[in-house]
């Protein structure tokens, strides 16, 4: 009968050929909102969840049936992963399916800042021929350039072996480490905003990245530099941010994620003409919500038949459940 199927709660809607891979196996539940309540309520039903949400940090409480959780994305900063780890719960994510599309998102938002041709369109279309082709005069090339990355990861990787092989790039890297793959320029981070032409933000947040991107970092920056943060909004000072570009001290902006989600109206961000905003979909393309959702519908099919996840991040969850 459908009602004994195991219950999968996503927290927000699949891709169909997700929903339609797990369908035979298992009865699944799309929040009507991304509330704490509503996710609450429904991961205590759950068997198993996937998560495109932040979590509460009690959601757990009460979730008896619950078999594991898995990450529709790679950042695991929506889930409490100790507080699962605690009561036996499985935790994956899915590394690596959507490290195209951040990395294309990051050149896109290059591209906007450096030779801004939507705005150009739009003059050409308003006032004419000779308005329009004159924005071409500030517009700069991006060959040649120094791109500096924070967290070499994945993403972090992928964009600097697109800046290097694409538009032949100087690549600056610092990393939790302190190393960098060949043909990445391992340095400091004092260093890489000192000397970097485009600086793009891909590391995690975490208790020691919160507030990295701060009132000194930013104030090296040169004054024709930009910074692109497709991350996560807290790693970055917004308010130390937002005074830079409305002195201009730098020379712009792209954000695709924030402090607080979605951007309250009132926020001095919408009065910065150098800064581009999009709403975190840097991760998000048709291709990528596929993947992501086959990915995640796979693992809970895992999960559900008594196996492990392939991309298990809290492996001390075995000495709970034991």
């Amino acid at each position: 009968m459908a009602s004994d199927r195991p219950i999968v709660f996503a927290t927000n809607a699949l891709h169909p050929d997700g929903a339609a891979l797990l369908a035979p196996h298992a009865r699944v539940i799309v929040g009507v909102d991304t509330s704490d309540d509503t996710l609450r309520r429904h991961t205590r039903v759950a068997d198993a969840v996937i998560v495109r949400a932040k979590l509460p940090d009690d959601v757990f409480e009460g979730a008896d049936h619950l078999k594991g959780v898995v990450r529709h994305g790679v950042g695991l900063d929506f889930i409490p992963v100790a507080a699962a780890t605690t009561r036996g719960i499985p935790v994956a994510n899915l590394p690596g399916s959507n490290t195209q599309t951040v990395a294309e998102y990051v050149f896109s938002a290059l591209f906007h800042l450096r030779r801004p041709i939507a705005r150009i369109d739009a003059r050409l279309r308003a006032d004419g021929w000779n308005p329009a082709r004159t924005l071409g005069d500030g517009t700069r090339e991006i060959a040649g350039s120094t791109l500096g990355i924070v967290g070499l990861g994945a993403i972090g990787r992928r964009v600097a072996a697109i800046g290097q092989a694409g538009f032949g790039m100087r690549v600056l890297g610092a990393s939790r480490s302190g190393a960098a793959p060949d043909g990445i320029e391992a340095t400091s981070l004092g260093a890489l905003f000192e000397e970097s032409d485009a600086i793009v933000i891909a590391c995690p947040l975490t208790a020691d990245t919160r507030g990295l991107v701060s009132v000194d970092l930013i104030g090296r920056m040169k004054p024709d530099a930009v910074l692109i943060n497709p991350a996560r909004g807290p790693i970055v000072d917004t308010a130390t941010l937002i005074d830079a570009l409305a002195a201009g001290r730098i020379a712009g902006a792209a954000t695709d994620v924030y402090d607080v989600h979605p951007v309250p109206a009132d926020s001095a961000l919408f009065a910065l003409p150098n800064l581009l905003m999009t709403p975190h979909v840097a991760g998000i393309t048709a291709t990528s919500m596929r993947a992501m959702s086959m990915g995640a519908a796979q693992e809970v099919l895992r999960i559900l038949t008594g196996e492990e996840p392939e991309n298990l991040v809290n492996p001390d969850y075995r000495k709970s459940a034991a």
